[in-house]
């Protein structure tokens, strides 16, 4: 896998994929950012969101569960010096469809964070990692 970070202007900079996708992410404001992107470190909880989602929608199909909507919601904090990394990062599902097991939702989370998404895993040996979840009859 490879991917490619140029720097456009100011604090902002368009990451691009080997898949042929870009993002533009920018620094704040204090350090002569202009808030036109997220930040690197943004990007890493939505990557980490993404991957952990993909794992757990994947598990809901494959177990014939209803599912018509999903989405987490990530809380971080970082350490107070640098480098300021994740100390603690928790992921709040909510699935909603038909008929859900609680059961098979919970299951599909424990497994992608014990075994599926590498970006839980990895942000996992900084980090403590916590997740919940809450179901919602549609």
């Amino acid at each position: 896998m490879k991917a490619r970070v140029k720097w456009v202007e100011g604090m902002s900079f368009l990451g691009e994929t080997e898949s042929s996708h870009a993002v533009l992410m920018d620094g704040s404001p204090d350090i002569g950012g202009r808030n036109l992107g997220p930040r690197p470190m943004e990007m890493l909880l939505l990557g980490l969101g993404g991957c952990s989602s993909i794992d757990v929608m994947m598990i809901l199909q494959k177990s014939r569960q209803a599912v018509a909507d999903c989405y987490v919601e990530i809380a971080a904090e970082r350490a107070p010096t640098d480098p300021k990394v994740f100390t603690k990062i928790h992921l709040h599902f909510v699935v909603k469809g038909s008929q859900l097991k609680a059961d098979t939702v919970e299951r599909a989370i424990k497994l992608s964070a014990e075994k599926y998404c590498s970006a839980s895993i990895m942000l996992g040996k900084t980090a403590e990692i916590s997740h919940d979840f809450e179901i919602v009859e549609a």
